[in-house]
């Protein structure tokens, strides 16, 4: 009897953990196409010249004991009594975490704390302002939420709202918060509130050494994660390696461009070669898709409803950017003891809310991990900018580009221009699912997908829902436990960081 094969699509942290789960629990053997020449999706990391890049900035962190532990089974954590990353590649570092807001040419707690220095840089009129449109918030909230500026509002007021989330989120976006629904904020914020915020910085003042796990925090509040010495791209390429070494394929350059639906099963998909352009049917007994779910019901062939094509046709992905910027020095007053010669700052990184700038958030790779960076006399960054395909900042030439990314930072007093060393820019379509566009009518095509026997929608863009790479795990995990079960139904899959309670916080 022939064994039974998986095709999944896309070899990001959602299909290498399908292929990996699959090879550890089961004897189907998994097949992965990636239509890049890279590993790890949105968590790959980009070597340039010996300077490494962190595509949006992945913290490893889960309130999953099972991720946590999958993640530390394929590298090690860096211990007192543990591997030296000074000496072996394969290791996790524990790092803490910095992440700030620069407004207003000054430096914010992120989430923004009302501490000394908050009402130092805002002034006493505004934080009364803030206040009381807070008590407000929580004594009259709006309801329902229709959207996501209903959303924030009632967990911070409409002043805090205005001040630090408005804008930033429509530079996001490009569009107004009005426009995007409410489950975004349930996605990415969560049980996030001023009093907790408040609750998080009162704990930790107090004597104690937290768990890495810590698994009473909110994601937003956490102070120390792992991180792989290499960057997130180690993860998934030792991940990779152990597929291939146990027995599954993976062929990157390969794009799935269709598939053949008969009688509620995927029987077939079409795998384009991109460097001959050459194409191949190859038979399915299972399908997991990580690709972006307007592609996946374009390409398939078969009794699928109008209504489901439109739909699928109508969901908004918002592309992203990355400009590498190497430095001899930053610019930016250090109000830190530690004094160095590159006058480097300890964030990790930092949301650029100042409104005549288009960057969006700067990554400082040297506090990632500092073996990203080939020489720790210079500064490393990556300014990060959220565009569509086709605009204006997304068909720029490359060293165009980049002038006008080191202008930016110049203009805000982040940096000196001559003290510029090199550059790289790097383009990423279809990075974040929207919550706009044909979203309020996704569950047609849900309802469409999960009728499909052997197709599983897994990771980000193949559910269209904005999770991180722990959730795109596992979603993967339980795909391929439904396999192994024989369960009819994907609701599971749908619930992992979607239930009211948020599965990624329940007690196992």
């Amino acid at each position: 009897m022939a064994r039974e094969q998986a095709i999944i699509i896309g070899a990001g942290p959602a299909g290498l953990t399908a292929a990996y789960e699959l090879l550890r629990s089961t004897d189907i053997q998994p097949i992965i196409y990636e239509k890049t020449g890279q590993i790890g999706g949105i968590s790959k990391t980009v070597n340039y010249k010996g300077n490494r890049i962190d595509i949006g900035g992945h913290r490893f962190f889960s309130k999953s004991d099972r991720v946590m532990q999958w993640w530390q089974n394929l590298l090690p954590l860096q211990a007192p009594n543990g591997p030296d990353p000074d000496t072996t590649d394969q290791v996790m570092l524990l790092r803490n975490r910095l992440s700030r807001i620069f407004f207003m040419r000054r430096f914010f707690d992120y989430p923004v704390s009302l501490n000394i220095n908050t009402v130092r840089n805002l002034g006493l009129a505004r934080m009364g302002r803030i206040g009381l449109s807070y008590a407000r918030a929580r004594l009259f909230p709006i309801g329902p939420e229709r959207s996501l500026e209903d959303f924030l509002i009632n967990r911070f007021g409409r002043e805090l709202y205005s001040t630090f989330f408005e804008d930033y989120t429509e530079k996001v976006w490009g569009v107004s918060c009005r426009q995007i629904k409410p489950e975004w904020g349930a996605q990415r914020i969560k049980g996030l509130s001023i009093s907790k915020a408040l609750l998080h910085a009162a704990k930790s003042l107090l004597p104690g050494k937290a768990s890495i796990f810590q698994k009473n925090t909110e994601t937003s509040l956490i102070d120390r994660f792992l991180y792989p010495k290499f960057g997130p791209g180690q993860m998934w390429e030792e991940t990779a390696r152990l597929v291939s070494e146990r027995g599954g394929e993976i062929h990157l350059g390969h794009r799935v461009a269709g598939m053949r639906l008969r009688e509620g099963r995927i029987v077939e998909v079409e795998v384009v070669q991109d460097s001959t352009g050459q194409s191949q049917w190859r038979p399915a007994d299972h399908v997991l898709s990580t690709m972006p779910v307007r592609d996946l019901i374009r390409g398939m062939d078969g009794d699928v409803p109008r209504r489901v094509r439109e739909v699928a046709g109508g969901l908004v992905y918002r592309d992203f950017m990355t400009v590498g910027l190497l430095l001899r020095k930053l610019k930016i007053a250090n109000t830190t003891r530690i004094r160095t010669p590159n006058n480097l700052i300890p964030d990790n990184w930092i949301y650029i809310q100042e409104p005549e700038v288009r960057v969006g958030r700067l990554q400082i790779f040297n506090n990632w991990s500092p073996y990203m960076v080939r020489d720790p006399n210079t500064v490393w960054l990556g300014m990060e900018y959220f565009c569509n395909a086709g605009d204006d900042l997304w068909c720029r030439p490359d060293p165009e580009f980049a002038r006008f990314a080191a202008d930016e930072l110049a203009a805000i007093g982040m940096i000196d221009k001559a003290d510029v060393l090199d550059s790289v820019v790097i383009r990423m379509p279809d990075t974040y699912p929207a919550y706009f566009g044909s979203y309020d009518e996704f569950h047609v095509v849900r309802e469409f997908t999960d009728r499909i026997r052997n197709l599983f929608l897994v990771g980000r863009n193949g559910m269209h829902r904005y999770n991180n790479q722990d959730h795109s795990m596992l979603t993967a995990m339980t795909a391929v436990e439904n396999i192994v079960r024989g369960t009819p139904t994907k609701d599971n899959i749908w619930e992992v960081n979607a239930e009211k309670e948020y599965h990624e916080e329940k007690t196992t």
